[in-house]
């Protein structure tokens, strides 16, 4: 079972590097939805929460300071879902469905975040 967990975690980790990273290539335009989504000083917003899931995937990889990064990323996407990708208030179909989609996908990130906290032992070789 120590290789399902290493893969996960390694899939998991690096999938928030990924996401970290497209928030800085992709600059300019997370900016503009951000802004078009009503978030308050958009580009700090993008570069902060950019930050923020570089150091999170960084963070399960390693297994340094894990705790309370998963916890920040937890409340982050579980905010992202509901003030960025609230589909409910979205009138045309294929952008609502988009929306939900980013919707669901951030819970159910934010739920595996969560069910990581229950891990006790972060070492490469343990699980």
């Amino acid at each position: 079972m120590t290789w399902l967990w290493l893969v996960g975690r390694v899939v998991f980790g690096v999938y928030f590097i990924l996401d970290g990273i497209l928030h800085f290539t992709r600059f300019e335009s997370t900016k503009q939805y951000a802004a078009y989504k009503g978030i308050p000083v958009p580009g700090f917003s993008v570069a902060v929460t950019g930050l923020l899931l570089l150091a999170g995937g960084l963070s399960i990889l390693t297994g340094y300071w894990v705790q309370p990064l998963l916890i920040l990323l937890a409340i982050f996407l579980v905010a992202a879902a509901v003030w960025v990708h609230n589909f409910w208030t979205v009138e045309d179909a294929q952008g609502k469905a988009t929306e939900m989609a980013h919707f669901t996908k951030n819970i159910a990130l934010a739920s595996a975040a969560l069910m990581m906290l229950a891990i006790s032992q972060w070492s490469w070789t343990t699980f």
